[in-house]
């Protein structure tokens, strides 16, 4: 049961990827406030491709919100109303030229749940075969093919800040020590 009373909302801001409601509140004492809500209209989509001989695929673009360039796991969003998998797929086509055989789900995530409605998807693709990459115009793309190793120092050290990014590869470096899943060299 929720202890909060919404009293009143208002949505205050809209566009075609987000939408901003603020709402007058009871809070759970019983105190009045106000709460915002940024309300996602798409899917938080990532994908961990990960080859036979242990390498990942990153992505590096700057962030227009961070003002920072980034190095991140391909990702993008999905439409609510496709399975995730499927835009998984797209994304990574999109953004690496790659396809892969197989598809494993490694989490479903809320990336910032004080504020935000986001759900995030990453998955785990394998068997890759190289095709041709194609960006959407407001991107900007560097991508590598990097040891997976590296990709979790990277981590280690922050240089991945990204929270998807960051979840997807601890998940894997989980999987990888504790023999759930095994490289094919």
């Amino acid at each position: 049961m929720n202890p909060w009373t919404i009293v009143s909302e208002k949505r205050i801001y809209d566009n075609p990827w987000i939408g901003v409601t603020e709402y007058d509140v009871l809070n759970p004492s019983g105190g009045k406030g106000i709460y915002g809500k940024v309300f996602y209209k798409n899917l938080a989509i990532g994908v961990i491709p990960l080859d036979e001989e242990g390498y990942i695929w990153l992505v590096g673009q700057y962030r227009f919100v961070l003002d920072a360039y980034s190095w991140e796991i391909p990702e993008g969003g999905g439409d609510p109303a496709v399975a995730p998998v499927e835009s998984a797929k797209r994304e990574l086509e999109e953004e690496t030229g790659l396809v892969a055989r197989e598809w494993t789900p490694l989490m479903e995530m809320h990336l910032s749940n004080s504020v935000s409605d986001e759900r995030a998807f990453v998955f785990l693709a394998r068997g890759l075969e190289q095709r041709v990459a194609m960006p959407e115009e407001t991107e900007q793309l560097v991508v590598r093919r990097i040891p997976f190793q590296e990709a979790y120092t990277m981590v280690e050290r922050g240089e991945i800040t990204d929270s998807m990014s960051v979840a997807g590869i601890l998940k894997v470096k989980l999987l990888l020590v504790s023999g759930q899943l095994k490289l094919q060299a």
